[in-house]
């Protein structure tokens, strides 16, 4: 559920019309939904509020967004980065440094300094090789450094290729088979505290038997340390729980989630740590943009040409994902069109062949489902601006990052002297 609806025929933000935004900041601007935003928040813990020791970090690099991230402190949640830019972030936004997990394949020194100094609750180490480094960097600060090792299940999450992470190809994690000697050597490192373990197969889950494989595989894991003499308190199940994108689509619910966890995990006897990212933020925003005109085809379907574009949202030009678009004042009619946006690429295009609400130049329309990886993965191709992002409460909204002008991109760049 979300708080993107119709009232009177005027696509509304909880409960101001989107026009509202558009007129006062112009488009194309990311628009965040506070009320859902707060409510998946909750439903997600709901869903695993029958378990016995949880710690709920929300995945930052879904949504960065300061103002986004303030919602989730004041909601409890920790936070799970994966960049120096992340932690700083997650502080900044009054998340506790003891609820911040540090994930990532490719931590570098001084970020790992940055999180001893700033004293958080966890690495999850990706290699044998990150973990020497890291306790030689606490031991030698007078530090212990606590941390769990994620590893590699080589299970099909059976989502996108770009967003599978726990095959055995991809890059994440020690193969499973080799961690219990790696957790050994790790454990008995001076400056590690080596208190768990962590899996996260992937993103855009639609089924949960992918997670359950992964999951059954780190209990045994989990035994298995236990038998050799090892401690194990903690067990990072990662994130990776989809959202629909397409209208009619059904996807597990939070609640499914942690009924399975509670089934699989049941006896483990550790805090259980989730890192949702996409499942709380997803649905809680759209991206607002005008029709700049609208262009006859040679295959019969027009081109509605539209000032959002892959710079501002990548998803679809990456991945070929899907995003509904709808008008933000619908006429009652359809149309079938190609969806596409003004950069001088071929795979600047949203939708093509897609039956959508009837459109003309000057209306505005909406991709909806466009709150998590949206303005987080944009760029200045075509020297473009970067995308506004605001948040609505109620019937008021806030600018929470402004529109950055090509202008002041070109600012920050130097010509050299010699080329004068």
């Amino acid at each position: 559920m979300d708080h993107f609806d119709y009232k009177d025929g005027v696509l509304h933000a909880e409960d101001l019309p989107l026009s509202v935004i558009a007129d006062a900041v112009g488009t194309p601007v990311y628009v965040y939904s506070r009320a859902t935003l707060e409510r998946h928040a909750r439903v997600f813990k709901q869903a695993l509020a029958h378990l016995p020791r949880t710690h709920i970090a929300f995945a930052i690099k879904a949504n960065p967004n300061l103002a986004v991230l303030k919602v989730m402190s004041r909601e409890g949640l920790g936070a799970d980065v994966v960049s120096g830019g992340e932690l700083a972030r997650a502080l900044a936004a009054g998340i506790p440094a003891d609820d911040i997990v540090f994930s990532g394949v490719g931590k570098q020194t001084h970020e790992m300094v940055q999180g001893l100094d700033a004293g958080i609750g966890q690495f999850n180490i990706e290699s044998e090789e990150e973990g020497i480094e890291l306790a030689a960097l606490a031991a030698a600060r007078g530090q212990v450094a606590a941390c769990a090792l994620r590893v590699n299940p080589d299970v099909d999450a059976r989502t996108h290729e770009k967003i599978s992470t726990g095959k055995a190809e991809n890059k994440f994690g020690v193969p499973i088979d080799r961690a219990g000697g790696i957790y050994a050597r790790l454990a008995g490192l001076p400056g590690m505290n080596l208190r768990g373990v962590a899996v996260h197969i992937g993103s855009q889950l639609q089924d949960l038997q992918p997670l359950e494989d992964a999951f059954i595989k780190l209990g045994d894991l989990i035994a298995e340390l236990r038998a050799a003499g090892q401690t194990v308190t903690h067990a990072d199940l990662g994130g990776g729980l989809g959202v629909p994108y397409k209208a009619g689509e059904v996807f597990p619910s939070p609640a499914e989630y942690g009924a399975m966890v509670g089934r699989v995990c049941a006896g483990w006897d550790v805090t259980l740590q989730f890192e949702p990212g996409r499942v709380i933020c997803g649905n809680a925003g759209v991206l607002l943009t005008r029709v700049i005109r609208v262009k006859r085809s040679s295959n019969g379907a027009p081109f509605v040409i539209v000032d959002a574009a892959m710079n501002d949202l990548a998803r679809p030009a990456m991945y070929g994902a899907w995003h509904d678009f709808d008008a933000a004042v619908p006429n009652g009619s359809r149309m079938v069109a190609n969806i596409v946006g003004p950069i001088c690429e071929t795979g600047d295009t949203f939708a093509m062949g897609r039956d959508v609400d009837a459109l003309e130049a000057g209306d505005l329309a909406v991709f909806r489902t466009a709150g998590a990886y949206g303005a987080t993965m944009a760029s200045s191709y075509n020297s473009r601006g970067f995308v506004c992002e605001v948040m609505v409460d109620g019937d008021k909204f806030a600018v929470v990052a402004d529109r950055i002008l090509p202008e002041a991109i070109s600012a920050a760049e130097r010509v050299p002297d010699w080329l004068e």
